[in-house]
């Protein structure tokens, strides 16, 4: 397997374990895949829950800029509750989960077909 299809599995083991989500793990690969050389790097793999400069990103370059979705409350609120189901005590959320939990809240899954 290579390098990145061991971080697939990571990602389906925390969509299982900590978030309670079965994954479907075509759409997980293909937003990993989106995600290109970040998920490698330490600090770019993951999301601080509780840092609003990387919330902001989230919102901007992933919702807005890449699903397309409009400026507005809805965008913070299904951002805050991704977070809270990952868990605000789990220190390491990788943004690949966080994506693909805000692609399934907003059924955007057409976005990577």
């Amino acid at each position: 397997m290579s390098k990145r299809d061991d971080l697939i599995v990571k990602y389906a083991a925390d969509l299982k374990d900590k978030c309670g989500v079965t994954p479907d793990m075509d759409l997980l690969t293909k937003v990993t895949i989106g995600l290109g050389p970040s998920i490698y790097n330490a600090d770019s793999s993951t999301v601080s829950g509780s840092d609003a400069k990387e919330l902001a990103t989230v919102k901007n370059n992933y919702l807005i800029k890449k699903l397309g979705l409009s400026e507005g409350d809805a965008l913070d609120d299904a951002i805050a509750s991704v977070i809270e189901t990952y868990g605000k005590s789990n220190r390491t959320k990788y943004r690949a989960v966080v994506y693909y939990l805000l692609c399934k809240h907003f059924g955007k899954e057409s976005i990577y077909s």
